[in-house]
């Protein structure tokens, strides 16, 4: 029996060269937008292992932030059952039609592309409509066919970013198949380190090796206090580079119930500017060096929190 493949699902990209490096853009003797590092487009999955760490939120604010830079940005949900990135970027009454849809042969790429209201360079793909099932026919490789599409198109995107279903099931290995780089989000807890230190051997096994870790919901005044791992005790427990550290915020959620990214809020947040900088950290692929004071003052712990991994 042959294997199913879709039919075309744009037009072929005009013949040229793909950019390997967009020249940040200058603005008097300051520089206003990072460096655009590697071939594009980049595809880029963000994912966590256990549930409720902040994914979603992480990846409609990289996605949101990558917009305003002047980087188009595709972010794929690709939950096909539990979708919840339309929500977060106001898009939840517009969702008319799906990969899916377009998997089928019911309609064309661009036509499942959402564009954002005020981002331009943002648009919205959903995998499946909410309640619903991929066909089995469709398989792992149903946003491997989407990325290629995306790349074919006359006008491909400089970022794909896609939004990991929480688990490791046939979900995780849709979304994870078309990635060349990995944003893990944990929070400094034993339960979503154990699940993230899981996930990044999976991601490797899969072939994929740029691999940086967000840890989210950071709280300062409990590190001091050693109640709460520290963004760096996380970094040297998964062997993984940092990313960014995003505090603890109660804007998360007046940004989530309003569908407005943190990092469209003015003024901004703390948890916004965070993300923000994580996302020129993306685009340069970059990481971050430099540790809280209370950090670099904190005694290493020879058990408690390290000992969970044998350490």
């Amino acid at each position: 029996m042959a294997a199913f493949a879709p039919r075309l699902l744009l037009p072929p990209r005009p013949p040229g060269p793909t950019p390997a490096r967009a020249s940040a853009r200058h603005n008097g003797g300051g520089r206003t937008a990072p460096e655009l590092s590697g071939p594009t487009p980049r595809v880029v999955v963000v994912t966590s292992g256990k549930g409720g760490v902040g994914k979603t939120t992480t990846t409609a604010n990289l996605a949101a932030s990558l917009a305003r830079l002047g980087l188009p940005v595709v972010a794929v949900d690709a939950d096909a059952g539990l979708r919840n990135l339309d929500l977060l970027l106001g898009l939840e009454n517009r969702v008319n039609l799906t990969a899916a849809d377009v998997l089928a042969g019911d309609c064309r790429l661009d036509q499942a592309l959402i564009r954002h209201r005020s981002l331009r360079g943002l648009h919205l793909l959903c995998l499946s409509k909410p309640r619903s099932k991929l066909p089995l026919a469709f398989g792992s490789k149903t946003l491997t066919w989407v990325a290629d599409a995306l790349r074919r198109s006359p006008d491909p995107p400089a970022f794909i970013l896609i939004d990991c279903p929480a688990g490791v099931d046939a979900g995780f290995v849709t979304a994870i198949a078309p990635a060349e780089e990995a944003v893990l989000v944990t929070t400094p807890d034993i339960t979503a380190l154990r699940d993230a230190d899981r996930v990044a051997g999976l991601l490797e096994c899969d072939g994929i090796k740029d691999i940086k870790i967000i840890v989210n919901r950071v709280r300062p005044d409990l590190v001091r206090g050693e109640d709460m791992m520290s963004a760096l005790d996380v970094q040297e427990m998964l062997g993984l580079p940092l990313l960014g550290v995003v505090p603890e915020d109660s804007e998360v959620i007046r940004s989530t119930n309003r569908g407005v990214p943190l990092v469209l809020t003015d003024p901004p947040t703390p948890a916004g500017l965070a993300l923000e900088q994580a996302t020129w950290r993306l685009v340069e692929r970059d990481a971050m060096t430099a540790v809280m004071v209370e950090e670099q003052e904190r005694p290493k712990k020879k058990g408690g929190f390290f000992s969970f991994f044998g350490g």
